[in-house]
Order: C-alpha cells, then structure tokens, then sequence
C-alpha cells in the first residue's frame, strides 16, 4: 500500500535564487557562523582589493571598524580601478549590481583582467553583501562617484551618482547581519596579522588598519619596502639565525611567478609560511610539496658529500630542522581544496616550485660556504640528535616506559575505560595530589601528580625530553605515544585537565606543560582535549556559609554584599584545600571551572612560544616590557 505522504516528485524540489542559498548555507561559503566567520567576510573585501594590487592598480588600501549597539561594521577601501557600473545587456543591471547579487560573476575569470588573483571563485563580495543586514558600496571611476545599498542581498536603491572625482577606487561598508552570526563583531588581531603578512608580501602597498570601535582612535600602517626578506627577519625574532636570509624571486612562464625566502636559526622546529596569490595556505598543498622536495634534494646532497660520518643517513626532517622559510607563488586560476582555500591543489606547481628552488639553492650552497657550512652542520647536528633520540626510545620502549599496559606508578587510574567518559588531572604537587585523589570521583576521574616543574621542552633537545621522567610519565598515562609514534585517537582520556596552584609557580608550570602539549602533541590542543581548570582565589567564612571566589571582582562583589564580620582566606595552594573542598571546588562538573585551550592563530601561538619559553632573553624582556599593562594578576 502506498503512502501519499511519501510522495516525492518535481513540486517538493526547492530552488534557491540569488543570494537565498547563501543565506541558507552561510557555513558553505565561510566555513563557519562564529566570529571566525565575520572574519572572513572582511577577507574577502580585502582580497579583492589586493588583487587590484596584485594587477598594478592600487597603492593603498584601508580597512575600518565602526562599534554599533547591535554589532561592528566594517569598510574596505582601495585606489584601484573601480567595480564597472555600466549596464551589462544580457541582465539588463549596472555590472555593480550583477556583481553584487550574482554568483561566479566578476572579472577572475578571464586572465584579460587579472593575470592572478586570490579571489578566483567569483562569490566574495555576494557572499558579503548577502550576509550582511546592510551594506553600501561607492564606486569612483570615470570622473564620478557612484553608490548603491542593499539589505540582506537585496538591493534597496539603483546605482546612482553622487558626486564628481578624479580619484579611482572601491568601498564597501558592511555590518554582518546578526541573524546569521550570534556575535557580529570582528576579532582584530587575526585583522592586524593579515594586514601585517599583506603589507610583506607586496611591497610598496599601504595597508592601513583603523579602529574606532571602542571610544578610542587606533591606527596602524603596513608598509615593507624590503618585502619577504623583512617578513622573514620578522618571523624569526626571538631566535639566534645561523645564516644569512636566502631570497630567490622568478617570474616564469604561463604569468607564473615563484619566491621563496628562508633563514635557518639554531633551534629545533620548522616554521614555514606559505601563500598563493596572497592568500595563505595554512595546509601547505603542492607548492610546498615542491619546496620540500628541493631543499632536501639540494642540502641532504650538500651535507653528505661534507660530513665525515657516511653512515649517518640524513633525511628531510633533519635538513627542516631550525627552518624559518616563507613560500609565495603567484599564479593563474589555482585550484584550491575547499572554498576557504587552506591548501593548494594545482599539480603543475609543484614542478615549478621544485626546478626553481632546487636551481637557486644548489648553486647558493656552492657560491656561499659559509652558510653552507653552517648548514650542513645543523643538518648533521640534527641526524645525530634524530639517533640518539631514537636510541633513548627504543630504551625506555624496551624497558616498558611508553608501553600503555605498564602505567606510571603515580597514577591513580579511573574505572571507567571510555576516553570519550573520562578525564585526567595532571596535578601540581604531591600534596595536591593526595587531596585531589582523595576528592575525585573514582569512576571517571584519573589523577597523576607531578613532582616539580617539568623540562623546558623549548629549550631541551628531543633525546633530553624522552629522558625526562615527568614527560615520560604524561606520556604513558595518556596513552598517545610520542613524535613519529604518535597518534591522538589512542588518547585514554578525552579531557586533559592541569589543576596548578594560583600563583606564579602555577602559571609557569600550566606554561611548560601547554608548550609540551604544543610541541609534541600539537593534535591534543586541536581536537579541544586541553584544558585549565581555574582554582578558587579566596574562601568566604560568615557563619555557617562559605563561599568561593574566583577572582578579585567576584570577592569585592561578594564581600559587599556580605557587608562585615565574615572572615577571608587567601589560598596560595591547592595544598590548602581538604579533598572535600578540592572536589566542590575545582573537580566537580556542576561547580568547576574548565578553559579549553584553543589555538586561533597558529602563527602567532608559536612565535609567543618562542619568545616566553625560547633562549633570547633580550626578546622576552621586550615583549614583557610591552604587556606588563595587560597583567591583571600578580603574585608577589
């Protein structure tokens, strides 16, 4: 028997027009409805100003932030050529409104206009405008001043001229629409830092950066002169370089151009930025396939035929190591995984990154042999760092060190074995650690004290590392492994929880443990396994009551209320606490509080990394002098 109710035919089809679809999948196009989406929208405005740039067209570029009561707004304006408003024939609409309103409509896809672009797909400033409760677009070109608004995507005037000019440019004023993001307000420090790597990637532009948002005036100009070299200087502050800065810049066929910029450093990780027609490309792709190719090609080759150990085999992680390199082509129609563009595609770069590169740097080791040596030096360095750690492995591997069956002896294990149900607590102290075990809940909460503050990893060498007993034991307990061995979905414990005490030896371990976690299990903090628990700042006592206080403005709140004869303890420990208090506290889900560790920005994490926990004390004193502002709480 047949269910009428079940019918499916063309009438239950449903076709969305215009900016609809949009408006109905936002996440499709800006890959999410958070902040990071409002982002987004105001890169997309400033991509399409850069590649009127990128053309030849346009020397300044400025992005301002207005603060509303109901959200930001934001404008984008630069010098270039103008959005076209004559009247397209086949839509019968000004160029601006087809643009405006139209999908994969606009000049990217003919290379007549834009030789390259970051802007390929044609959606960017629809996407914008669609999104968007309002938005207004001025257009100066052709010696007048042109301007049309819309709301929600849909125009709400025809294009009309406002005025006369002999200046040339765009600008689109935009406040994204709250019904489609729950926080409309912009996050400026992933603005400033896109601005700041823009304003290295093409020199000569000006890019400038105004916030009025927040009654005051705050203004910042990204200018380089010296271009990627000065981006690379700037990426590896805070480290000691070893060479000189390598630039290598070619303009090849097809309206393909190759630059790649790299300095090593006597440190211990990569860090490598890469781009595509200015944008960047957070998960690499084919272009830096190419260059990894190269350089292993070109130094393993150099530092082999220069090291007297021929049986020490090098490989690509060795000659990576100490490594601060930039990787910037530029290119026609790259094809992208995804439309937020994270990782480049296009195989026929990859050829071209590697022929160029592999060229410049064989003949710049031959040319220069002092960096050469260098070089090859730290690459020899790091093989035999690479063997001794594997020895230490395979000996703490053979004793049963990592070996998940053979747990760390301090460990008090929960019962439950589902990671997703249960939740470790790398606690400060052996004090702490008998309360903590004491308080918990046995079912789902494991507790493993530490004994001390534990290494440096910023500063250590791996082989150091492994043999450190308090890393060895979080990496048993937890159950990952570690380096090339590791892997986050053998985790035994889905919340990794450091309980430390409130004070400054607190936050130096909860820093030494998050750069461990950073360093060598970068995956934890990524999937959101990572947290901070926040201990109580002070006890309350009137009467029969206590109250906890988490910071200084929830104790004058509480203590006003109060009024007087109350008495006030200030705790120093979690020593202090009996596990009664621990539990209610810092341990019980419905009272505790968690801060997820997160990484926005993996750039600017690592760098901060780098200058707190690194080797230039020159570099840390600078920046601590810079923020001591910003210190909300000091123990003394």
């Amino acid at each position: 028997m047949e269910n009428s109710g079940d019918e499916y035919n063309a009438s239950k089809i449903v076709v969305l027009e215009g900016v609809q679809g949009i408006r109905k999948r936002p996440a499709m196009y800006i890959g999410s409805t958070s902040t990071y989406g409002v982002v987004h929208l105001l890169f997309e405005a400033l991509d399409n100003a850069i590649d009127e740039a990128l053309a030849g067209y346009c020397k300044n570029i400025t992005v301002h932030l207005y603060g509303t009561e109901t959200g930001d707004i934001c404008e984008v304006t630069d010098d270039g050529r103008g959005i076209p408003v004559d009247i397209m024939p086949k839509q019968n609409k000004s160029a601006l409104e087809v643009i405006m309103t139209s999908l994969h409509s606009g000049g990217k896809f003919s290379q007549e206009n834009y030789k390259t672009s970051g802007g390929l797909h044609g959606v960017g400033v629809t996407v914008i405008n669609a999104l968007s409760e309002s938005l207004e677009v001025i257009v100066k070109r052709d010696g007048h001043i042109y301007r049309q608004t819309y709301e929600r995507g849909l125009p709400t005037s025809q294009v009309e001229i406002i005025g006369d000019t002999d200046g040339r440019g765009t600008s689109i004023k935009f406040k994204p629409d709250p019904e489609i993001f729950k926080v409309p307000t912009f996050e400026s420090s992933s603005i400033k830092d896109r601005m700041k790597y823009l304003g290295f990637l093409n020199r000569g532009i000006k890019l400038t950066f105004i916030d009025d948002r927040f009654g005051t005036h705050e203004e910042i100009v990204y200018y380089s002169e010296g271009g990627v070299t000065e981006f690379i200087a700037d990426m590896n502050k805070g480290k000691n370089p070893i060479t000189d800065i390598l630039h290598v810049r070619k303009e090849l066929e097809k309206n393909v151009v190759v630059e790649i910029a790299l300095q090593y450093n006597d440190t211990y990780d990569e860090r490598l930025a890469s781009f595509v027609n200015n944008i960047q490309t957070p998960e690499g792709g084919t272009h830096v396939a190419g260059f990894h190719a190269a350089l292993t090609r070109a130094i393993i080759g150099y530092a082999s035929k220069s090291s007297k150990n021929s049986e020490l085999k090098l490989n690509g992680d060795d000659a990576r190591e100490g490594l601060t390199a930039i990787v910037n082509v530029l290119m026609p129609e790259p094809e992208f995984e995804g439309q937020t563009k994270e990782k480049l595609g296009s195989m026929q770069i990859k050829s071209y990154v590697d022929t160029t590169f592999y060229s410049f740097l064989s003949r710049y080791l031959e040319e220069h042999p002092g960096d050469a040596r260098a070089i090859a030096e730290k690459v020899v360095s790091a093989a035999i760092a690479r063997e001794s750690a594997r020895k230490a492995k395979e000996l703490v591997r053979r004793k049963g060190v990592f070996e998940a069956s053979i747990l760390p002896g301090k460990l008090a294990d929960c019962s439950d074995r589902n990671p997703a149900a249960s939740e470790i607590f790398i606690v400060e102290g052996e004090s702490a650690g008998g309360s903590s075990k004491q308080g918990r809940d046995k079912k789902f909460q494991a507790i493993l004290p530490l004994r001390g503050k534990i290494l440096n990893v910023e500063k250590a060498t791996t082989d150091r590392i492994f043999q450190n007993q308090e890393i060895r034991n979080i990496v048993t307990a937890l159950g990952t492994g570690i380096a090339e061995n590791f892997n986050h979905e053998n985790a035994r414990y889905h919340k990794i929880i450091i309980m430390s005490d409130a004070d400054v030896d607190g936050s130096h371990i909860q820093t030494l443990l998050l750069t461990f976690f950073y360093r060598y299990m970068k995956k934890l903090v990524e999937t959101g396994y990572v947290y901070v628990v926040q201990p109580p700042l002070y006890k309350i006592t009137k009467g029969k009551e206590i109250i906890y206080c988490y910071s200084d403005a929830e104790l004058a709140d509480k203590t006003n209320k109060l009024g007087g004869n109350f008495g006030l303890q200030r705790y120093k420990g979690l020593g202090e606490m009996n596990p009664e208090q621990l539990w209610e506290t810092t341990m019980n889900p419905e009272h505790r509080i968690l801060k997820k560790i997160m990484i926005k920005d993996a750039e600017r994490t690592d760098r901060l990394f780098t200058v707190l926990m690194g080797l230039d004390v020159v570099e840390r004193r600078r920046f601590l002098e810079e923020h001591a502002s910003e210190v909300k709480f000091l123990d003394v």
